[in-house]
Formats: C-alpha cells, structure tokens, sequence
C-alpha cells in the first residue's frame, strides 16, 4: 500500500515561488504593528505587594470592620458558623458530645481491672521474669 501512495512533488522552480509569495502574503496580512500597550480588561490584575520601608506606604490607615468581620468569622470552626452540617464529610463527627454522661463511679459501663490475691501473685511472678505464662 505504501507503494500505491503519491508522492506531493513540486514540479518547477516558478511554481514553487509562487507557494512561498503566497506564504509571505498571508503572513503580512495577519500581522499587525502594535505600538500602543494597554492592560488586558478580561484578565485579573495581581496586586503588587509594597516596599516595607516607604513612608507613603506605612501610613495608618482607619480598620474596615466589615473586611475585619469577614476575616474573624472565616477563622471560626465550622459548628462556630452553620447550625448544620454543609458537607457530606462534615457529618462525621459533627455531634461530638458522648451520648452517655462518663461518669467513672458506674460499674456497668467502666470495668476497671481488679486484683485479688491469685492475680497479684501471678502478676508478681511474671515481672521477676517467670517465661512460662499459660501456667
């Protein structure tokens, strides 16, 4: 199949020098000479940061409440913000509090290791290193 495909050949010198006048004419036509500079309105301008030992710029200036506001309640924690949980992930772990009250008196919620006389004695004997501890 490679065989059966033509070849683009350029015949003659002349033809070849028309393709590039009209190459050249195209390019001059698209190309435009700008000489006047101007910000581009669509694209957001960045803020340059300023000099820290100007004068001009360390002037005082008076303290936006509203800006300060915006900034002090973006700081809060979310349950601080929103009565409820905004986001699927904030779900997990939104009501922290325990649901039952801790206290450490109540036998049946906290089970606390109790020793009697056999389990001080077997514990005794495993700190001074008895190896056999299924006995």
């Amino acid at each position: 199949m490679a065989g059966r495909q033509k070849e683009k050949v350029i015949g003659d010198e002349v033809h070849q020098n028309q393709i590039l006048r009209e190459l050249y004419l195209k390019e001059l036509r698209t190309q435009i000479l700008y000489t006047q500079y101007h910000v581009n309105p669509l694209r957001k301008v960045h803020t340059i940061t300023r000099k820290p030992m100007s004068w001009h710029d360390n002037l005082e200036e008076p303290a936006d409440a509203r800006f300060l506001n915006l900034i002090h309640h973006a700081a809060q924690g979310p349950r601080k913000k929103y009565p409820e949980t905004q986001t699927e992930s904030q779900e997990i772990g939104w009501d922290s509090e325990p649901l039952v009250n801790p206290e450490r008196d109540d036998r049946r919620l906290n089970h606390f290791r109790v020793y009697s006389d056999i389990t001080l004695y077997k514990a005794k004997m495993w700190s001074l290193g008895e190896n056999d501890r299924r006995k």
